[in-house]
């Protein structure tokens, strides 16, 4: 197991590597600077390059900021008030996570709810009604889900505020607009893989040898139903908790989506690379984890560090 983890690591270093190095030459590719404001005049436009090196040749660049990266530095942002992009990045995370887990939560309980019911119920109304949920949630983007709840839930029957974040109230609609994805993939993934496994001989052995249908269901249908699911979940789960780009923008959080885009907008190189770094590490770790669950939800799927 060490050796595996040894290697994976490696290679998760080296990934990170790549990322950064393009994510680096397609940030100086973008139109413009981050400091084209009007007001700026050409003197001070000089001494803001020279301040933070943009004057200096592309490659330069990247070789100082690929040396502050390994000693932990994201620099400072060039639009936010020079705060430092590790301080900004932490400091809007927990907004993001908190309707990330909780769109995940949502995702994955009503999600498992509609997959069973549709795998017991297979071939009736039930059935019937869970796939068209699911296909109604793969198929509207969020972009389009966001206002209708905006409109229904928060205009209409005004249930819900419709903007910004003060308390708990403020992150249903978000955490609304980001779950339907996650409860159709949930649901289809549940549904399809335990439909897959009823059919298997062991579940009609485990049948003959007289354990419940209950039993049955919780500890070898369930069970094996949820191997495929964890692949989807995990990568998955990191982009709910790191922030969607889109929801955070219609719904006016202030997370570490929102922050991306505007980041973009103007240019901030070191907050569009520390934003990605973040974002990189998070999901690659994702990966791993999601390895190791493998082999703790199915024996048969043990990593053995010995064959790595």
């Amino acid at each position: 197991m060490l050796r595996y983890v040894a290697r994976r690591t490696l290679y998760m270093l080296l990934a990170l590597f790549v990322i950064i190095s393009v994510t680096f030459f397609i940030s100086k590719a973008l139109p413009g600077t981050p400091f084209a404001d009007d007001k700026l005049t050409p003197q001070i436009r000089k001494q803001l390059y020279e301040k933070y090196g943009l004057d200096e040749p592309i490659l330069v660049q990247y070789e100082k900021y690929m040396l502050n990266v390994a000693q932990g530095d994201l620099g400072n942002s060039f639009y936010f008030e020079s705060r430092p992009v590790s301080q900004m990045i932490l400091q809007r995370l927990p907004v993001s996570m908190f309707i990330g887990v909780q769109a995940v939560i949502f995702g994955l309980v009503i999600g498992m709810v509609l997959g069973i019911v549709a795998a017991l119920r297979h071939n009736t109304l039930w059935d019937t009604l869970a796939v068209v949920v699911a296909v109604l949630g793969v198929s509207v983007p969020s972009f389009v889900l966001g206002p209708i709840l905006q409109y229904w839930l928060g205009l209409k029957l005004g249930w819900f505020p419709i903007a910004f974040f003060e308390s708990w109230i403020y992150s249903v609609l978000p955490s609304l607009a980001l779950s339907v994805f996650v409860i159709s993939t949930v649901a289809r993934f549940i549904r399809t893989e335990m439909l897959e496994v009823m059919g298997q001989d062991y579940i009609t052995l485990a049948k003959a040898k007289g354990l419940s249908g209950l039993a049955v269901i919780l500890k070898h249908v369930l069970r094996n139903a949820l191997i495929p699911l964890v692949t989807v979940m995990a990568p998955l789960t990191i982009y709910l908790i790191t922030g969607s780009l889109v929801v955070e923008q219609i719904f006016a959080v202030p997370g570490i989506g929102e922050q991306f885009v505007q980041s973009i907008v103007v240019n901030d190189y070191s907050m569009i690379l520390g934003t990605t770094i973040f974002f990189s590490v998070l999901f690659i770790l994702a990966l791993l984890i999601q390895d190791i669950m493998y082999g703790i939800i199915d024996p048969r799927i043990r990593i053995s560090g010995a064959k790595e």
